[in-house]
């Protein structure tokens, strides 16, 4: 399958080895939801997503509360959350979101990325027409569960799709995809059906992709390497056709 094929398989296995990043990213999620909207999950519906998603990658419950503690005291500062947008090399485009207390290094690190592997970064909301952010909540489908039947029942809380894919081992996961703005509906009424959901995220879906040979996507694999590695970028989206 070539050389670039055998490169993302590395990058996969070599990204879930690495627990700590994942835990510190939530880390970060959990600190900004408490500092928005207090340390209750009942009534804080981000800090109830952010405890998912700790739950989904095996975040361990005392390292959880940890950050619910901390973030609860006011004399910790919050995270700025700020976009960067640029292009890799080939023309592929790049999106990262970042949770930073410092945004002087943080901005000055994601250039460098963009400059030692031959990319340029661009200017705030320069890849709007590229990149459409979405609600996504991804669940094991209990045995029995007719998703044609759940879709249908989630129409009216803002669902715009529901299909099933492989996750990293394989296995099959429910994803159920809305716009933006349905992310609290969607999510409440998911957990009405009592349905366990194992993430629920707002991701980056690229409206086009970007056709690169195995040779390109080298190139640009490099740059999402440097920019995930960093302790201040929560998530990296690009628009290169798989």
């Amino acid at each position: 399958m070539g050389r670039a094929f055998e490169f993302r398989k590395e990058r996969k296995f070599k990204r879930w080895s690495k627990m700590a990043v994942q835990f510190t990213r939530i880390g970060k999620d959990i600190v900004m939801a408490v500092k928005e909207s207090g340390p209750n999950p009942d009534t804080n519906s981000r800090l109830r997503t952010a405890m998912q998603n700790a739950k989904a990658v095996n975040m361990p419950k005392d390292r959880v509360e940890a950050a619910i503690k901390r973030a609860s005291d006011k004399s910790m500062a919050n995270y700025e959350e700020i976009v960067y947008e640029g292009y890799a090399p080939h023309g592929v485009a790049v999106l990262i979101e970042t949770a930073t207390d410092n945004t002087n290094r943080t901005v000055a690190n994601v250039r460098s990325y963009f400059n030692k592997t031959d990319g340029s970064l661009g200017k705030t909301g320069s890849l709007d027409f590229i990149f459409n952010r979405k609600s996504i909540f991804r669940f094991v489908p209990a045995e029995g569960l007719d998703l044609e039947e759940l879709e249908f029942e989630l129409i009216d809380a803002g669902l715009e799709e529901l299909y099933v894919e492989a996750d990293e081992d394989g296995n099959d996961v429910a994803v159920a995809q809305g716009a933006f703005e349905n992310f609290g509906s969607l999510q409440k009424a998911l957990e009405e059906k009592g349905i366990e959901l194992k993430s629920s995220k707002l991701e980056r879906i690229a409206l086009s992709h970007h056709e690169v040979t195995e040779e390109q996507a080298l190139d640009v694999l490099k740059l999402i390497d440097k920019l995930e590695e960093d302790d201040d970028v929560q998530a990296v989206y690009h628009n290169m056709a798989e």
